[in-house]
């Protein structure tokens, strides 16, 4: 996804410094999960399916950007479940942003213009909405009718109060070359969103279904899709990098330590 100069410059400074005192592995990002709790109930989603106590539970304030600043990344992504439904969410990326730390907040936007008020505008802060597909294919994904109209609304109020507003998208077993550049172009040219990114979906325990979009085990078809668009690029610009290493084209080391977790739990161990 297509980075601003002002993070750029910051994390690239980040990276220089860990080369400078020969560190191997560094975070780069964090994923910081303040609750588990959400307001959607998606097909596969092992955080809702905690015992009701630890769905109850929320991260007090300074135990949450502590974690981050001990970390010492320079971005941070705020997931969970749902974090608008966090009642001290705007607080936690309040001081966050303080810190200059790049902080992108997670949403399936249910909530987001109800509570866009608590948040102000800034070029180290961001919305990261949910979009798997147009409105059929997201309404399905997520198990309910409506998210995708009140996502694509929340979403044009937050560009147009001028928030950063980035998507990220999980593309499926069910999606073809064509409706994933459908979404792509919808993103970029209806909604002009600042960045996307996304993601091919993989099966698991919980979700033995949700398997990679076979998308991409056609190359070149999605990148034949995107190209020559008018009248812009996406907002995307290193998107066929990674659209070649998920056709099985290139191939990119691993850097499981560059994201670790920090949750209800504690920290988590990358699976490496």
């Amino acid at each position: 996804m297509a980075m601003p100069l002002r993070q750029s410059i910051k994390v690239a400074t980040y990276l220089a410094e860990q080369k400078l005192r020969r560190r191997d592995k560094f975070p780069l990002i964090v994923e910081l999960e303040p609750l588990f709790a959400c307001n959607l109930a998606c097909e596969g989603c092992g955080k809702i399916q905690h015992p009701a106590g630890v769905l109850k539970q929320r991260m007090p304030v300074a135990q949450a950007v502590g974690a981050v600043l001990e970390s010492g990344a320079p971005m941070v992504s705020i997931a969970g479940g749902e974090p608008l439904m966090h009642p001290q969410i705007d607080e936690i990326v309040r001081q966050l942003v303080a810190k200059r730390k790049y902080v992108f907040l997670c949403t399936n936007a249910m909530l987001l213009r109800k509570k866009m008020d608590k948040f102000t505008p800034s070029p180290y802060f961001a919305f990261a909405v949910h979009i798997d597909g147009l409105r059929e294919r997201h309404d399905e994904s997520v198990a309910k009718e409506g998210v995708f109209d009140e996502a694509v609304a929340a979403i044009k109020e937050a560009k147009r109060r001028g928030f950063r507003v980035t998507t990220n998208s999980t593309f499926f077993n069910t999606d073809t070359p064509q409706t994933i550049v459908e979404v792509l172009n919808f993103l970029n040219d209806d909604l002009r969103v600042d960045e996307m990114m996304i993601s091919p979906a993989y099966a698991y325990e919980k979700a033995p279904t949700r398997s990679t979009s076979s998308a991409w085990n056609r190359p070149g078809a999605v990148q034949e899709g995107l190209r020559g668009r008018q009248p812009e690029p996406l907002a995307a610009e290193p998107l066929p990098l990674f659209l070649d290493f998920l056709e099985g084209k290139v191939d990119f080391p691993c850097t499981a330590w560059a994201i670790p977790n920090y949750s209800l739990f504690g920290w988590q161990r990358p699976a490496i």
